[in-house]
């Protein structure tokens, strides 16, 4: 049944694209007469390779390079997914232009719906009243009661976050100042009317922070990897286009990924929601220094947290092996 889900999937990305071919329209790569034929091909091309996937001799070299069971017929099925949305993504960036004239402005209900679909897929992928019920889906995903000092990772990582992301627009207003304008317009478009109300402030810096987070963090980077996840993660937010805000993105994906790791998808999904709730509040100039000192503070109390925990951590297996020294042999 997987397989021919798997190969129904590849068949349809192929269809697509070879449809869009023959003059379908089915596709569109831009604006200024730019030809559809790379954006076709880059399907047809990522239907060919998830088509592949499905077979196990293919898949077992994968295997090699991220965490999953080549014999698992349910990791086979999120292998071919994940290449089939990872291809059309970048298919998408690659050959289609940054001018959004056709896109409209999302609402407060737009996000919520579509980051609810991430939540659904999420929760389904992982088996949830099929192989899992709610508390055990919730484990899987790494939802879990935060401690103090998650919290205080969590601000101070957003804070990291936020300063790189700074960063990172000035390179391209500086570097490629033409795709930085188009770029801000997209974003100005496309989120501007949410920035301008406290639900929309809210809705931008929650939303996204536990879809996004419980599909790609919670769900899919036990299944493909902290490398793998980051970059699909990355091809997600396409209407950056191929620019250094998209670059950006993926090194704020390995963060969030390694938060992931390391704690849990609470914690993550906490700095995204901060990360978030900076970018669509903004900082002032004046506020800079009083946010840098309390990026230390939080910063210093997370790295204690951290290491009262691996403390802790070391007592209690030191004492098991002094209570087995001590038992007769």
């Amino acid at each position: 049944m997987i397989a021919i889900l798997a190969g129904f999937s590849a068949g349809i990305t192929f269809l697509i694209g070879a449809l869009d071919v023959a003059g379908a329209g089915t596709l569109t790569a831009g604006q200024g007469g730019q030809s559809r034929l790379p954006l076709d091909v880059g399907f047809m091309a990522t239907a060919s390779i998830a088509a592949a996937l499905a077979s196990k001799p293919v898949r077992e070299p994968v295997a090699r390079f991220v965490p999953l069971d080549p014999d698992n017929p349910v990791h086979a099925f999120a292998l071919v997914l994940a290449v089939i949305f990872f291809g059309t993504q970048v298919s998408t960036i690659l050959f289609t232009s940054l001018a959004v004239s056709s896109q409209s402005a999302v609402g407060v209900g737009d996000l919520i719906a579509q980051e609810a679909g991430l939540l659904i897929l999420a929760a389904a992928g992982v088996g949830i009243f099929m192989r899992r019920n709610a508390s055990q889906t919730a484990a899987r995903l790494g939802l879990v009661r935060p401690a103090w000092w998650h919290v205080a990772l969590a601000l101070g990582a957003a804070g990291v976050f936020f300063a790189f992301g700074l960063a990172m627009d000035d390179l391209s207003r500086i570097l490629t100042p033409d795709i930085y304008r188009q770029v801000s317009s997209n974003t100005n478009q496309l989120f501007g009317g949410l920035v301008s109300a406290p639900v929309g402030i809210a809705a931008i810096a929650l939303a996204p922070a536990i879809g996004e987070e419980i599909l790609f963090r919670g769900a899919l980077q036990p299944r493909i990897g902290l490398i793998a996840t980051a970059l699909l993660f990355a091809s997600f937010h396409a209407q950056y286009g191929l620019s250094f805000d998209t670059l950006g993105v993926f090194v704020i994906a390995l963060g969030l990924g390694s938060i992931r790791k390391f704690t849990n998808t609470t914690t993550s999904a906490m700095s995204h929601a901060a990360y978030n709730l900076l970018v669509a509040v903004g900082i002032a100039d004046s506020s800079l220094y009083l946010a840098a000192g309390v990026e230390l503070i939080l910063i210093a109390a997370s790295a204690y947290g951290i290491w009262a925990v691996r403390r802790r951590q070391a007592e209690v297996a030191e004492g098991d092996l002094d209570n087995l020294a001590r038992r007769p042999q």
